[in-house]
């Protein structure tokens, strides 16, 4: 660091400037104002640990988080077992393969709010008239429980994440080295064999990248659980992201929101980064 010249501190300048505008002081001043009983206008009186301690007595914010949790676990598998699934297609010798990559991806593309639109009226409409049309009760009335919610949530977040993930499998799964396919075909090896002893371990960095960013976006979710759900039935299918909005902006207990903003953000880091160190071992191992 002592080598570099100015210049190299005055291109970097403007970055690190942006960095601490946007992240570094308003963390800073969002875990001062967790401390104080702040109103969104006035600081208030300085109370300590008060509002982290109302945390755990917080059913709904409890509510929330283990429904959060839930949802991340399930659409984390399901995200990355399909983005895998589709990754293996669109590289395997098909005439449609760009068509194809350019159709899984493109949901990736909409807005988590439209999104949220599109599918609530493909599950309160659509899943209604067919489900009247060939006299499935269990197709009617979707997201009107918390088990359809649940699951409308979980496959609104797999349809569009599965095409992201999609493209950072792609990106491994061709740089295989061709040889060892070819040798383990020559060899005799099934297409099983192949895929879980030279395929899947030399595509694990793949599944710490992949797992990282799906935990990170499902535990952080909030325009597709607004649109779709809105929380409901009863705020069981509230997500943390917007029973902390919730908290802020129509109880205006700020300081409060301000605590679980952080305590949130400090589970969803921990866990992120004991993904990573472990996937790094296995990566090892394998």
């Amino acid at each position: 660091m002592r080598t570099r010249d100015l210049s190299y501190w005055l291109f970097l300048a403007p970055v690190l400037l942006a960095l601490a505008l946007v992240v570094v002081v308003p963390m800073l001043l969002g875990l001062f104002y967790s401390f104080t009983a702040w109103n969104g206008i006035q600081t208030g009186e300085f109370v300590g640990f008060q509002n982290y301690l109302n945390l755990f007595t917080d059913e709904r914010f409890l509510d929330s988080l283990w429904f959060t949790t839930k949802f991340s676990v399930v659409s984390v598998i399901l995200i990355n077992f399909i983005g895998l699934s589709l990754a293996l297609i669109v590289t395997s010798k098909i005439k449609t393969s760009s068509l194809l990559r350019t159709t899984f991806f493109m949901p990736n593309l909409i807005g988590g709010l439209i999104l949220g639109f599109i599918w609530q009226f493909i599950f309160l409409k659509v899943f209604a008239s067919v489900g009247e049309a060939v006299g499935m009760e269990s197709l009617q009335a979707w997201l009107s429980t918390t088990e359809t919610g649940f699951w409308g949530l979980v496959i609104l977040m797999s349809w569009q994440m599965a095409g992201y993930i999609m493209v950072i499998y792609i990106a491994y799964l061709e740089g295989l080295p061709k040889e060892l396919i070819e040798a383990a075909e020559i060899d005799g090896a099934s297409t099983v064999q192949r895929f879980r002893y030279i395929i899947f371990p030399l595509v694990a960095p793949a599944f710490t990248v992949s797992m990282f960013l799906t935990l990170s976006n499902t535990f952080k979710l909030y325009d597709q659980n607004l649109s779709l759900t809105a929380g409901g039935p009863y705020n069981s299918t509230e997500m943390v992201a917007m029973e902390i909005f919730k908290t802020a902006f129509v109880q205006n207990a700020f300081a409060y929101a301000q605590a679980k903003a952080i305590i949130f953000f400090l589970i969803v880091a921990i866990i992120a980064l004991v993904q990573v160190y472990i996937n790094k071992r296995r990566e090892v191992e394998m």
